[in-house]
């Protein structure tokens, strides 16, 4: 799946149209509370910047319906903080196709940066528009993808427009490149034992990613709230825990396709109430009483967990293991994170809930890769075709 990188183009006096993720977090007062992801894509920025290309970035915030002019989904203010990081001054276009982003695409000189108004602001975009793709391309002489975090979608500025450059470059940036290393090629080729822990509330959020992994993996282990549902299938009590009634008979068919590769809880963490403060007890799987609910894996559970981590080569983990934002209940989720920064294997750590972990608990240094995108990165541990990455350029 290797693909062409911004640093094979040679894009001094060239335009580069870049796809970023700069989906940050804004109050009410349009301050950047979190702006990591901005900070994530500086290493593609700047290649081009540095070598005196002229750089137009665009990217989608929020959910907006199409209606431009809505201050609180606008990205101005990414505009600003890419400004203070990069030490100098970025252009900001009210617009994506319009006259002004036109005349300031036109009036920029090498190095110069620009960032367009929001994408989801023209209706295009979700509706992957070839028009709006032809009228963005014709903006640029280089097209680059460095947005993993919607690889998995079909809007205009991830596949209509690579579609509309034709024989011009269409490359990856650095963030998607790394994100292709990890979650495709070594995927792909293991080290083994390779380990595979998911968690998370629902097993149908997570179906094709099991079904998936069982096929490649030599070991899948299930925490969350789905082990619930897994654990209704084998005849457990589970009292009044979060479960898929209907996804029963389908966590009975994953249990037989698993045989032993399919590791579950043997026991767990329960309350009475859905507090920190709740009275709870620690049963064995299948025993949970009427009255208490399962909030995190038990401290057998733990000790499993953590040796079938202890004894990977590779390691991808997806989903907390409890409710890791309520202490006591965050017990399991720390643990398989203290795992896997302990191990030496290759952990690949997939978006979501489970980078919110790491990154809360300072591990973040300690595992090989952190995905940037929670859909992406289960589309891809699901085996599934990125059409916006294959139409990109191959290496």
């Amino acid at each position: 799946m290797a693909k062409q990188t911004i640093a094979n183009v040679d894009v001094a006096g060239k335009t580069v149209l870049m796809r970023v993720d700069f989906n940050v977090p804004l109050d009410d007062s349009q301050n950047i509370t979190d702006d990591r992801r901005i900070q994530m894509a500086l290493p593609s920025i700047k290649s081009v910047v540095d070598r005196g290309g002229r750089l137009i970035l665009m990217s989608h915030l929020g959910r907006p319906k199409g209606e431009p002019g809505d201050d609180k989904f606008s990205l101005r203010p990414t505009a600003v903080r890419l400004g203070e990081l990069l030490g100098k001054g970025v252009a900001f276009a009210g617009d994506t196709v319009g006259d002004e982003a036109k005349a300031k695409a036109a009036a920029m000189g090498g190095g110069d940066v620009l960032v367009l108004e929001n994408l989801r602001f023209n209706p295009g975009e979700k509706k992957g528009d070839e028009a709006f793709g032809g009228e963005l391309a014709a903006l640029a002489d280089v097209y680059c993808n460095d947005a993993f975090g919607t690889c998995h979608r079909t809007d205009a500025s991830m596949f209509a427009v690579p579609k509309a450059m034709g024989g011009k470059p269409k490359v990856v940036g650095f963030l998607v490149e790394k994100e292709i290393k990890y979650l495709s090629d070594t995927i792909a080729n293991p080290a083994r034992p390779f380990v595979a822990i998911l968690g998370g509330a629902k097993v149908s959020d997570k179906i094709n990613v099991i079904n998936n992994l069982l096929d490649i993996c030599d070991k899948v282990v299930i925490g969350g709230a789905m082990a619930y549902t897994f654990s209704l299938a084998q005849g457990g009590a589970v009292g009044k825990s979060l479960v898929e009634p209907d996804k029963v008979e389908l966590a009975k068919q994953l249990l037989a396709k698993g045989g032993d590769k399919l590791v579950l809880p043997v026991d767990s963490h329960c309350g009475n109430d859905f507090s920190g403060d709740c009275d709870k007890q620690v049963v064995e799987a299948g025993q949970i009483a009427d009255g208490y609910q399962g909030l995190d894996i038990g401290p057998k559970s733990i000790e499993l967990f953590a040796g079938i981590v202890g004894g990977a080569k590779t390691v991808v983990w997806n989903g907390p293991m409890g409710v890791f934002e309520m202490p006591p209940f965050d017990a399991g989720t720390k643990a398989v994170a203290q795992a896997i920064a302990d191990s030496d294997a290759t952990s690949i750590i997939g978006g979501g809930d489970s980078a919110a972990a790491i990154q809360q608990l300072g591990f973040a240094d300690q595992v090989s890769h952190v995905s940037t995108g929670g859909g992406a990165s289960l589309a891809m541990l699901e085996g599934k075709a990125f059409a916006a990455v294959d139409v990109l350029d191959e290496a």
